[in-house]
């Protein structure tokens, strides 16, 4: 069954945006099990959907953040620095991934999230 309605897609974004705000992360853990699985978008377009979306989530989470005074600034622009390059390299090697690795590389990844949050 695929969830491509305007209906479904709007309430994947809902539940991902909640945990953006909650925990820090939704648009990974979400959107894209969320668009390969449900919606039946592909891997790789997945992944760059929910980097899209990512950032309006990360700008409104942000705001609020920063309006909260819980923001340390010196480390966010420590960690910026580094993310963006990451990011810069990461964008690049997305579509040089094969499918296979890509999944297998993204369940790893959301395994040890999952341990070291439950640890």
């Amino acid at each position: 069954m695929k969830f491509k309605s305007k209906t479904a897609l709007t309430i994947i974004g809902f539940i991902a945006g909640i945990v953006n705000g909650l925990c820090g992360s939704g648009g990974g853990t979400i959107l894209v099990p969320s668009l390969v699985f449900l919606s039946k978008v592909k891997d790789h377009r997945a992944h760059a959907t929910a980097i899209a979306v990512i950032l309006p989530l990360t700008i409104i989470s942000s705001f609020i953040y920063v309006k909260s005074g819980i923001i340390d600034v010196n480390t966010t622009l420590k960690v910026t620095i580094g993310s963006i390059t990451g990011a810069y390299i990461g964008s690049k090697l997305l579509n040089k991934l094969p499918i296979n690795i890509l999944r297998k590389l993204f369940g790893i990844f959301m395994i040890i999230a999952a341990i070291r949050m439950v640890i």
